[in-house]
């Protein structure tokens, strides 16, 4: 919103019974500046030009009509704070800034500023949608200030993101961006700073972005580093990306141009915000529930909804988590793990129960899914996480389903020992392995930002001893689901690959048949590989990986 005018020069007088006082204040006729007689000793005075001050100054005619901008932005009327919506955004940004998740800060900022309905969305695009374009909207400000942004002042340079992103990609007139953000760095930073961010946001709002593009890429040759400027991704991703598409054979053809279509569409996703999944976890909420709480049911995953606007902490069935915010690739993979075919134990007798394993469950999304399908088929679930403070994530996670008597048993431990410690035991394991995220970048913005290319070889590493133990903990003709939110070959199929090469205990299966939609009708099958990989620009969900493996 821009500022609340409080008129032009003079608007603030008043007229009637005080006009006496405020001609003499004005120097009225016969009068010098200071209300006394002109004396005649000194010959007669010109008549006074109206168009001339009292030291004959030539006054515009904007001025005289108290039009003047000088007046209307005075000491006295300028902002002093930001809005709350801008100001919950700073925080966001700031806490981001300080190694939080954008996605998990954005509701406690938004409850904390009392934030709701369109101040909310305007908060929350303003926040999550600078973080996905930072990359591209800090070359803009090195330009329009002259300062590399690590020489700015981290408060000042998440302050003139905001107002950059409100003028490059959101319909915010320039001239109320620019009011309001000045705001905010004079409330934040003091007003030293809020002069420096008015002049950078000017020269921002000098250009469109797509002009600004141009001329950020001006004399580049490299077509990639182009899309990595216009799309807001580091280099290194677009690379990888690119790389991922082919290695999954997911270009859509063999030609130069379906891959680079195919990349183009995948980094365009990856900057679009992402619908908000819902998932009702079998046996303690139904979609129909979530639906009439506003949702709509979602034609992807069959215990899946979305939500097409408000806040999903006022649904009750997700205040109590008998359901959950949760992708859709993600409800996706779980319930294919739970739907593999698995042989019973023994051919007749004994515990006909089977035992299965999360792995790496936190903060426990997949596992309460897991957990809901296994509790309602008698089975047990065990959920291992790295530390104490992911276990208590799981913990909170899984409330629902332990207050209902689900048999579920959490831990703590290196799931790299698990194997050797409990070797031939469970019959269903799933490895959502850490990985860098880069197939979650429309959800966790920051992601693109904090990762490295060196990320990728010490990730995989840990990938490949975290799967050698999933196998070893998995009984004779059970199965393992090796999932990542990557889809970096590095990350995927050359894992697998690795493990498969060097191991005659275990086969790969063909995951696709598992993977159905909300009508039971097999999932758009991509490449030809055996392993699925889910898309952004393709299926709307995060680039999920999966692989279904089965113990010899």
């Amino acid at each position: 919103m821009s500022d609340e005018r409080r008129g032009g020069s003079g608007s603030s007088r008043q007229s009637g019974g005080q006009g006496g006082r405020d001609e003499r204040r004005m120097g009225g006729p016969g009068r010098d500046g200071r209300g006394a007689q002109r004396s005649a000793g000194r010959g007669e005075q010109p008549p006074r030009d109206d168009r001339r001050d009292a030291r004959g100054r030539q006054r515009s005619d904007a001025r005289l009509r108290g039009a003047g901008h000088r007046s209307e932005q005075a000491p006295s009327a300028r902002r002093r704070t930001g809005d709350p919506a801008r100001s919950a955004a700073l925080a966001v940004l700031r806490a981001v800034d300080d190694g939080a998740y954008a996605n998990l800060e954005m509701p406690k900022v938004l409850t904390r500023h009392d934030l709701s309905g369109r101040d909310a969305a305007f908060a929350t695009e303003l926040a999550l949608g600078t973080i996905r374009r930072q990359g591209f909207y800090d070359r803009v400000i090195e330009t329009g200030s002259g300062r590399a942004p690590s020489q700015i002042d981290p408060v000042v340079l998440a302050v003139l993101r905001l107002g950059v992103h409100q003028i490059l990609s959101m319909r915010v007139p320039v001239h109320a961006a620019t009011s309001e953000t000045v705001a905010l760095a004079r409330e934040h930073a003091g007003s030293g700073a809020a002069g420096f961010v008015n002049a950078v946001l000017r020269r921002a709002g000098e250009r469109d972005r797509e002009t600004w593009i141009a001329d950020l890429t001006r004399g580049v040759d490299d077509a990639d580093e182009v899309r990595a400027v216009a799309t807001s991704h580091p280099r290194w991703v677009v690379s990888a990306l690119r790389q991922s598409l082919r290695g999954h054979r997911a270009a859509g053809g063999d030609g130069q141009a379906s891959l680079d279509d195919a990349l183009d569409a995948l980094l365009e996703a990856d900057n679009t915000p992402p619908r908000v999944s819902l998932v009702a976890r079998p046996g303690l909420a139904t979609v129909d529930e979530l639906v009439a709480s506003g949702a709509e049911a979602s034609d992807l995953s069959p215990v899946g909804a979305v939500l097409p606007f408000g806040d999903p902490a006022n649904i009750p069935a997700i205040r109590q988590t008998r359901a959950a915010v949760q992708d859709e690739g993600s409800q996706l993979l779980a319930l294919a793990l739970a739907d593999a075919d698995v042989p019973p134990r023994t051919a007749s007798g004994g515990d006909a129960r089977e035992d299965w394993l999360d792995l790496c469950a936190g903060p426990g999304g997949k596992a309460a899914l897991l957990g809901a399908v296994a509790h309602l088929r008698g089975d047990v679930l065990y959920c291992n996480e790295a530390s104490e403070h992911r276990t208590d994530l799981v913990r909170r996670t899984l409330r629902a389903l332990l207050d209902d008597g689900a048999e579920i048993y959490i831990g703590t431990g290196d799931g790299r020992d698990l194997g050797r410690e409990e070797p031939g035991t469970y019959d269903r394991v799933l490895l959502d392995a850490p990985c860098t995220g880069l197939g979650a970048l429309r959800r966790r913005p920051e992601s693109r930002w904090r990762r490295q290319p060196s990320d990728v070889a010490e990730l995989s590493a840990l990938q490949v001893e975290l799967l050698d133990s999933a196998i070893d903990a998995t009984r004779a003709g059970g199965v393992i689901g090796y999932a990542t939110c990557s889809p970096h070959p590095a990350e995927t199929l050359a894992v697998v690959a690795e493990v498969l090469g060097r191991r005659d205990d275990v086969v790969q299966e063909d995951a696709w048949p598992l993977f159905r939609d909300a009508f039971d009708e097999p999932i758009e099958r991509v490449g030809d590989l055996p392993s699925v990989q889910l898309w952004p620009h393709l299926h709307g969900t995060d680039a999920m990986f999966f692989a279904l493996l089965r113990k010899k």
